[in-house]
């Protein structure tokens, strides 16, 4: 397995116009500085990474069993070339089921599928004041619990609501642990944000969705976010968040990633599909639930990228904020950039930004629906 492109390639030191060789890593880049405006070639930057994935083609990571490989595989189809599998807040039993299938998923990439670097645990651990579409099975979190959960599968990530008593001291304890604690699905305060990341948080779960908000006597938790955060995530849907509050997160938060937050409906027609325990409608462009409420979205990360462009930032910028900062949230030096090394993972993109490949480990995937 082994290859080589020809275009302008994105690398940690910005445009060059040449080649990359490549198998499952890459061997070599090569080429001149350029600017690629001033030339007609593809785009070849680094795969996307996308953190927060709660299902799509029709499956949900709830499901466990085989669904995980679905969703990583229509994922794959858009670009995605590394992913975190999402849970659900939901009664113990169910999130067993799904992270076994993560953590299966997880030791064996297939043919065909993003890889799954492990689980993004969203809740249990979160205030049932602000569920958002999270079903409520909200409780306290004990580090015994989430010690045994890890059995299952890689818990990269743990979203928590820093306000509910005992949290703030198990966020250091995870942290020290080497685990990623983001603060979300919270009614905490600007203060509890602050405390929060003094115990080790690092980020924030879907920034403004699903938090106290922001008021100039009551900062609340996006303030916390907005004035000390390096690190957040976003769902540039154009839905969830308001394309002026994207760009005053992209002013305050220097490393602020994109993530898709993507449904079961994602990559489907309009109808009903399951979000966890939760039935949820996939109509005019969204998924939510019966009393409206946004439960999650049917976004893709190449239309993430299209989406942030659209709002104004260079190609070079809107990449790193679907791959290059998630990458270096969880301590991936090898993804997330091409260079010398890395993981062979990239797309090729022509001019208007569609996707015309996509390579994973450097494996050519089938841009076609099975």
């Amino acid at each position: 397995m082994s290859g080589a492109i020809k275009g302008n390639i994105l690398t940690p030191g910005g445009w060059v116009n040449g080649t990359i060789d490549f198998d499952e890593r890459i061997k070599a880049v090569e080429g001149s500085p350029v600017n690629p405006s001033f030339n007609a070639d593809d785009y070849v930057i680094p795969g996307f990474i996308d953190l927060h994935v709660h299902g799509g083609a029709g499956k949900d990571v709830m499901e466990g069993g085989e669904a995980v490989y679905a969703i990583a595989a229509m994922h794959a189809r858009h670009g995605t070339t590394s992913m975190l599998a999402t849970t659900m807040t939901a009664p113990p039993e169910d999130i067993d089921v799904a992270l076994k299938a993560i953590g299966a998923a997880a030791a064996q990439r297939r043919p065909g599928t993003a890889r799954v670097l492990g689980a993004h645990l969203e809740g249990p651990y979160i205030n049932s004041g602000k569920l958002g579409a999270q079903p409520n099975y909200a409780r306290a979190a004990t580090l015994a619990e989430v010690r045994r959960l890890a059995a299952y599968a890689p818990l990269r990530l743990i979203t928590v609501a820093p306000e509910i008593a005992g949290h703030l001291g198990l966020v250091r304890e995870l942290s020290d642990a080497g685990m990623r604690v983001q603060i979300g699905h919270t009614l905490g305060s600007y203060e509890d944000g602050v405390a929060a990341l003094e115990h080790g948080a690092a980020g924030f779960t879907h920034l403004f969705n699903a938090m106290s908000g922001l008021h100039h006597r009551e900062p609340g938790m996006v303030g916390a976010a907005l004035a000390h955060a390096e690190y957040a995530e976003l769902i540039p849907d154009l839905l969830h968040v308001h394309p002026g509050a994207i760009k005053v997160a992209l002013r305050a938060i220097p490393r602020l990633y994109c993530v898709t937050d993507s449904t079961a409906a994602t990559g489907m027609p309009d109808g009903e599909y399951m979000l966890g325990r939760h039935a949820v409608h996939k109509c005019m462009g969204g998924v939510r639930l019966p009393d409206g409420t946004l439960a999650g979205s049917t976004l893709t990360m190449d239309q993430a990228l299209r989406n942030l462009v659209g709002l104004g930032l260079d190609l070079a910028d809107a990449s790193k904020r679907v791959s290059t900062h998630a990458a270096d949230y969880l301590g991936l030096q090898e993804r997330g950039r091409l260079a010398h090394g890395s993981y062979a993972d990239l797309v090729v993109l022509d001019r208007d930004l569609k996707l015309k490949a996509v390579y994973i480990e450097g494996e050519l995937c089938d841009l076609n629906d099975a």
